[in-house]
């Protein structure tokens, strides 16, 4: 059975409160991000990880969970968030 197929849309599994206020609660939201870090960020480890989880949830969305929370990881590491949004 295929997984169902993501878009920009599609909800993340956790909303991921930023330190600046914004919330990223979709994949577009996560895509948009990413798209945002700045070139010494993109040499670090935990964000090439984040970067290709996302894309491989993007081909298979049960990845989605595990890219989500790689990505919390990374905002964290990098002091951009603090941990889940309220809901």
């Amino acid at each position: 059975m295929q997984s169902p197929q993501l878009n920009s849309a599609s909800p993340l599994p956790i909303a991921l409160a930023l330190n600046d206020g914004t919330t990223l609660a979709t994949v577009g939201d996560a895509a948009a991000c990413l798209a945002r870090l700045s070139e010494e960020q993109r040499q670090k480890h935990y964000w090439k990880v984040a970067v290709k989880l996302l894309d491989s949830a993007l081909k298979e969305s049960r990845y989605l969970y595990a890219a989500t929370l790689n990505l919390q990881t990374a905002l964290l590491l990098d002091g951009l968030a603090g941990g889940p949004a309220e809901a």
